[in-house]
């Protein structure tokens, strides 16, 4: 078949295979090959990538101009996706893979940067840095394109692309430049990488080895039980990852290889990255897909051996080890010659990768005394882990660890090359999860079609695991019609009803029946569960299901697996499908169960005392009947870190005892004690909010009170919103009386914003909500919609937003009395964001402070801004900072806010301005009697442009600074123009 044919009959599997991962990465490796074939032009390139347009969308537009390029431009796309694709993802022609691609002649160093882009991105994605200063030393770019090259939106390797794009424009003189610089960072080390390169054989058989047991333990989906035997492959689906607190104070996007690059390095001593996220978020599966890559050499091909631990396994492990024991007989024990390969790991550490899968599970706690240097020293397994983590032990191996927040203290953190945040599934890797979950392509668009109808539900499904229960139950989240899920709860009583339904022996059962004829199986595993968590314990022996009754039968339900963390010797083991489907298994034995003890659910609730102290506690121990009759065989004692795990079990309890579901409990135990328990966690709620209250210091005269919200407070209101009681909520915002409630950097995503508007719209008095630096999302601002009616300010700086989620969010605030400020500081905004934001400050006379600082906003987008700032009278603060408005932006703008009344602060550093621009603001300079600062710092304003803006000055004596660092001035011109106006600053 014609390679034109084929790309029309096969356009929607091609689409999928661009677009499958939720990331731009491999449709732009595509057009890198593209490029370098020479079939698309730069005209056609930049037709294609629109920046802020969607993925799928410009994947669509790179099929439609190859179909009509004809079979020539189709078949070198086919081999570009055979290319850049791994094997086993490859999209190729149906008679057999197509001719590989002949290598261009390369004349001139100009048309060597453009025929080896895809190499060159690799190559320059770890030191783009580095580039760029040559660059600027050479003279071939300036700081301005410098700065456009590092906006933190763009990921390492969209920088390197972003860069090449520039020298491509230069000529010959700039890549000449470029490719200088490449060949010397590679001689520079060429030596010393032949001479560790030099592996012995004996080393490539173990390798061989190691890589087959690693793919074998990683090929199918272990996560969530893997009882579906589902290929990884198949079904991985990238996550948002991104650094914490990255160097430029914004949040960084990440691609699944940078988690180990040396991108976001903070600490370049260390050599261990953190990667946290919470329950849920995919950990274990981002691993999972890196030891796969790993094993297929398809990525960290740098890393000659890889060994991958979970915690949850080494817990099983008893004995005392030394590193090479604990290497060799738990990951792949070598044939032979053990000494000679453990010798090669001692003596070329940085070709190891070590991988500790939930380090949060890890039943002893860090002790910083504990040393063991050695490596034939042998030591308790946790402290070799620590001392393997510190560098104390094979400094320079690179390991990986992945827990929850908050579960890493201080005195690990030090010990960190960097920490990576997984924010679980962005909207279009939802979409993209669902329909590889799903075979049927129907099925798949009524799930998605289900789930925009439902935004509280959709923002649930950002977090993996979630997002997997609502696709494993389609079919009762299909039939449940306006019942549909809206909290965590409802969803694991989807999945629990989906699972016992599938066993059940009336299949005709509705309402609460199934739960009434599996309540005795319920409360032996939820029984199992609680034991479990109050001990740090996810793995349970044949001995553990028998002292809480669990029958075979009651294993094949399916919410037990065989625990494939196994250490050697041990006879078989079982975990739970998920640690969150343990914590709710426990929740369920708390509310149904009539053994448990009458302060087991405020014990629960007093747990917020250890996240936020680090005590110990013994939480549910002291409420279980058998938790002193266990004979020894699951651990007595209960830390800090089990927190995360209790907390989930009280969310879950709350949702269970709401009203929504506690009548379907009355029929399984007694109607009393569910209302006991039911004023139990209401009283604990409001206790825990007035404690919050009392913790608000006093304003500093002058100051509104403010109150800094602890990760325990967003906490209590998420199990505010599973009990979806309003009068909780109502008697809870009553008593809080603060101006201003900051939310920063608490890992705030769609699900926070749900129950944060659900709690919060009952405030009294207006409030300034600050929810900058968390994972807000267009989905969260939709949630956020019910509570910005008593939101006098926002502020969601660098939160994931682009232009739909401020079309929805000034389509309510345009409605609502109170609000007067917004800042949106590196989102993804475009210019199509600023007819809406023109829209709200033409209806809002009242509006005070806009500001889009680190966006992607052009001159177009300013001309839009400038025809709403024209008609509004109010607006003290405009901040544009980092955008790209240039002259033509800085003129319109001008021209709008020259006979400005209110306007006291307008910053439009980093956009480009030049005198043209300084011409224009001018004006508003020597008109404007409210203008107090302008700030212009990092533009391309020279002598002659401030020229303009001392003359203005002339005219207005109360403005008292005009802001002009970093622009096109020699240091002469500086001090000579500081001395004719010292309002000048620089």
């Amino acid at each position: 078949m014609l390679a034109q044919e084929l790309l029309l009959k096969q356009r929607s599997e091609v689409l999928h295979a661009l677009c499958r991962s939720g990331s731009a990465e491999h449709l732009e490796r595509v057009l890198d090959v593209l490029l370098a074939q020479g079939e698309l032009g730069w005209e056609d390139y930049q037709s294609i990538q629109v920046p802020g347009r969607a993925l799928h969308t410009n994947a669509r537009q790179l099929l439609d101009l190859l179909y009509t390029k004809g079979e020539e431009a189709c078949r070198i796309f086919f081999a570009a996706v055979n290319q850049v694709f791994p094997e086993g993802q490859r999209v190729g022609l149906s008679s057999g893979c197509p001719p590989p691609l002949e290598d261009r002649v390369q004349k001139t160093s100009a048309e060597t940067v453009l025929i080896q882009r895809l190499s060159l991105v690799c190559k320059l994605q770890d030191c783009v840095d580095g580039a760029l200063e040559a660059l600027l030393e050479s003279g071939h770019f300036s700081s301005e394109e410098r700065d456009e090259v590092l906006l933190p939106v763009h990921t390492p390797s969209q920088q390197a692309r972003r860069l090449l794009d520039h020298v491509g424009s230069k000529g010959e003189s700039a890549a000449s430049a470029l490719l200088q610089f490449i060949q010397r960072r590679q001689e520079s080390g060429s030596q010393q990488n032949q001479r560790e390169l030099e592996i012995p054989k004996e080393l490539v058989r173990y390798q061989k080895k190691l890589s087959s047991s690693v793919s074998a333990q990683s090929c199918f989906l272990s996560t969530y039980g893997g009882t579906s035997h589902v290929s990884l492959d198949d079904v991985f689906t990238e996550v948002q990852l991104e650094l914490h607190h990255s160097s430029s104070g914004v949040h960084q996007p990440l691609d699944l290889e940078d988690v180990v690059g040396s991108v976001g390095t903070v600490n370049k001593d260390a050599d261990t990255v953190l990667v946290s996220g919470e329950a849920g978020s995919g950990k274990s599966t981002l691993l999972q897909r890196l030891h796969l890559l790993w094993a297929q050499r398809a990525a960290l091909r740098d890393f000659v051996l890889l060994f991958p631990f979970s915690c949850r396994g080494l817990n099983l492990e008893h004995r005392e080890l030394c590193v090479q024991e604990l290497l060799f007989q738990h990951c792949c024990w070598p044939d032979r010659e053990q000494e000679e390969i453990f010798q090669f790991i001692l003596d070329h550490p940085h070709l190891i990768l070590f991988t500790f899968d939930g380090l949060d599970e890890l039943k002893e706690g860090f002790v910083d005394e504990l040393r063991v240097c050695c490596p034939t020293q042998r030591a308790p397994v946790h402290v070799l882990l620590f001392n393997l983590i510190q560098g104390t032990q094979l400094k320079g191996v690179m390991k990986v660890v992945t827990s929850r927040p908050g579960a890493v203290g201080p005195g690990l953190k030090k010990h960190l090359r960097k920490e990576v945040l997984l924010k679980g599934f962005s909207p279009s890797g939802i979409d993209c999860f669902v329909r590889k979950h799903h075979s049927d392509s129907a099925v798949a668009a009524k799930v998605l079609e289900s789930l925009q109808a439902n935004t509280a539900l959709l923002g649930l499904c950002h977090s993996p695991v979630l997002c997997w229960i609502v696709s494993q139950c389609h079919k009762e989240l299909l039939s449940c019609g306006e019942g549909s899920p809206q909290t965590v709860t409802d969803v694991y009583l989807m999945i629990l009803q989906h699972f016992f339904q599938h066993h059940s022996t009336s299949k005709g059962t509705t309402g609460a029946g199934w739960l009434q004829e599996h309540l005795r199986t319920v409360l032996h595993l939820g029984q199992l569960a609680s034991e479990g968590i109050t001990s740090s314990c996810c793995v349970f022996s044949g001995a553990d299901l028998e002292t809480c009754g669990i029958t075979e039968k009651d294993v094949c339900m399916g919410f037990l697996v065989q625990s494939k963390d196994v250490s050697p010797g041990n006879s078989k083991r079982y975990e739970f499908l998920h640690v969150t489907m343990q914590c709710f298994f426990a929740a369920l034995y708390i509310v149904l169960s009539g053994d448990t003890d009458c302060s087991t659910v405020p014990k629960l609730f007093e747990l917020q005392d250890v996240t936020e102290t680090g005590l110990s506690s013994t939480c549910l121990r002291a409420c279980l009947p058998s938790a002193d009759q266990q004979g020894g065989h699951l651990e007595e004692h209960t830390t800090a870190a089990e927190a995360p795990n209790l907390q989930i079990t009280a969310t879950f309890v709350s949702g269970l005892l709401s009203q929504r579901h506690k009548r379907s409990w009355q029929r399984c135990c007694s109607k009393a004690a569910v209302e006991r328990k039911v004023r139990q966690v209401t009283r604990c709620l409001s206790k825990g909010m007035q404690k919050h209250f009392r913790s608000i210091p006093r304003p500093v005269p002058g100051e509104k009170k403010s109150m800094h919200a602890m990760p325990g407070f967003v906490w209590l209101i998420k199990c505010i919103y599973e009990m979806q009681e309003s009068r909780i909520a109502k008697d809870a915002m009553s008593k809080l009386e603060v101006d201003h409630l900051k939310l920063t950097y608490c890992n705030i995503g769609p699900m926070e914003c749900t129950a944060l508007a659900y709690v919060l719209q009952h405030i009294k008095s207006p409030v300034g909500l600050q929810l900058d630096n968390n994972s807000v999302g267009d989905v969260g601002v939709e949630q956020l919609l019910p509570c910005v009616h008593v939101c006098n300010s926002l502020y969601l700086r660098n939160n994931n937003i682009t232009d739909e989620g401020i079309r929805r969010l000034t389509a309510k605030v345009v409605h609502c009395d109170n609000f007067q400020k917004i800042a949106l500081f590196n989102n993804r905004l475009t210019d199509a964001s600023t007819l809406h934001i023109s829209h709200l400050l033409k209806a809002k006379q009242s509006f005070l402070s806009l500001r889009l600082g680190n966006n992607n906003i052009t001159a177009e987008g300013a001309k839009r801004l400038a025809e709403g700032l024209r008609r509004n009278h109010s607006l003290k603060f405009l901040g544009l900072w980092g955008n790209k408005i240039g002259d033509a932006g800085a003129e319109a703008i001008a021209g709008a806010l020259e006979n400005s009344k209110s306007l006291v602060w307008l910053s439009l550093v980093g956009n480009g301005v030049g005198n043209a621009g300084a011409r224009a603001l001018s004006g508003i300079v020597r008109n404007s009697l409210s203008l107090e600062e302008l700030w212009l710092t990092q533009n391309c304003i020279t002598r002659a442009g401030v020229e303009y803006l001392i003359q203005a000055l002339k005219h207005n004596t109360h403005m008292k600074s005009v802001w002009l660092k970093n622009n096109d001035l020699s240091s002469e011109e500086v001090e000579e123009v500081k001395l004719i106006e010292p309002r000048l600053i620089f």
